[in-house]
């Protein structure tokens, strides 16, 4: 069910802005721009950091490979928004919709390397169940995956396991293909800000 709290009570400045994003872009602003902008200082704010950073901050993954962990833990949630939004920005990053979809086809068979295929077997299972194994870690360590590595891809499963709740919660709505793929450009363009 979709709460309708994400189609008003903004301040006049969101507002424009909101109406800027629809001017420019041609669509409207997503709800997960909506949700963080609903009394940031509660939310929003702190949100916009924290994934930004995970997403976009200094890391040995690359974006694309960022983006494929969002979209990764997305779909084992079955985040239909984060997965539709997450899959474009992935296929986006890497120019390539195919190894995008492979991986959330089937993680085991998918054209990946041993070191992300292994992490996001580990994401998986925190995702899933909740926990991971020490058995769980020697498996990626074993894989080469460094520590600073677990760390990041670690920051990016809590930032979307979060959003992906939120966005259930409040029914974000989906949007078309070619809504995704714009919101996408931005996401590569200006990241989580």
């Amino acid at each position: 069910m979709r709460l309708q709290i994400l189609d008003r009570g903004y301040r006049p400045g969101t507002r424009l802005l909101f109406a800027l994003v629809r001017l420019f872009s041609g669509y409207p602003p997503p709800d997960a721009a909506k949700f963080l902008f609903y009394r940031p200082e509660f939310y929003g704010a702190q949100a916009k950091r924290f994934t930004h950073e995970a997403m976009r901050g200094p890391s040995e993954w690359t974006i694309a490979d960022r983006e494929l962990m969002a979209a990764f833990v997305s779909t084992v949630n079955g985040s239909a928004f984060c997965v539709g939004a997450h899959t474009a920005t992935a296929t986006l990053a890497y120019q390539d919709a195919a190894k995008v979809q492979a991986v959330l086809d089937d993680l085991e068979s998918a054209p990946i390397d041993d070191m992300l295929r292994t992490t996001l077997r580990m994401l998986g299972t925190l995702t899933r169940e909740g926990t991971v194994t020490t058995e769980d870690m020697r498996q990626v360590l074993a894989a080469g995956v460094s520590h600073q590595q677990v760390r990041d891809a670690l920051a990016v499963c809590a930032a979307f396991n979060t959003t992906n709740r939120l966005a259930d919660a409040f029914g974000f709505e989906q949007l078309s293909p070619a809504g995704f793929e714009a919101g996408a450009a931005y996401l590569i363009k200006r990241g989580y800000r």
